[in-house]
């Protein structure tokens, strides 16, 4: 019955991986393909880990499958927000589809802050031609 059940876990791990693959050669812009890697790669190692864990049943095995898990939740996520971030920030376009781009408007250029409210007379969208993404002159 365990190794059923390790079987199962392991197929649809495996899954998890393959779609992530899909998802990154498929997805049109850079933010989609990071989200669609960080989602379903995450799961997938992990049912991998946890499916290895339970084929050999002991428990220095679960500590270190446990403990696995736990940094790839903690960490995937964290650092696809960064990747992310910075490539926003550095000017990498969105994908014409997208519907809505929460951060327009809030970023501003010149000190690198995120603001609830600017004035939009003074909202810098794009990075001067004469300064690169990081607002370093020239």
């Amino acid at each position: 019955m365990r190794e059923i059940v390790v079987m199962i876990m392991m197929l649809i791990g495996a899954f998890l991986v393959l779609v992530a693959g899909v998802g990154l050669i498929r997805m049109p812009d850079l933010f989609l393909r990071m989200s669609a890697t960080a989602k379903a790669g995450t799961l997938g190692t992990g049912l991998m880990v946890l499916a290895a864990a339970i084929y050999f049943n002991e428990f220095s095995i679960y500590t270190r499958a446990i403990a696995l898990i736990v940094f790839l939740i903690t960490t995937a996520p964290v650092a696809t927000h960064m990747l992310g971030r910075a490539a926003y920030f550095g000017g990498i376009p969105l994908w014409e589809g997208t519907v809505r781009d929460d951060l327009k408007g809030h970023y501003r250029f010149t000190t690198h802050t995120l603001e609830e409210e600017i004035d939009p007379d003074q909202v810098q969208t794009e990075v001067d031609e004469d300064s690169d993404a990081f607002g370093i002159d020239e």
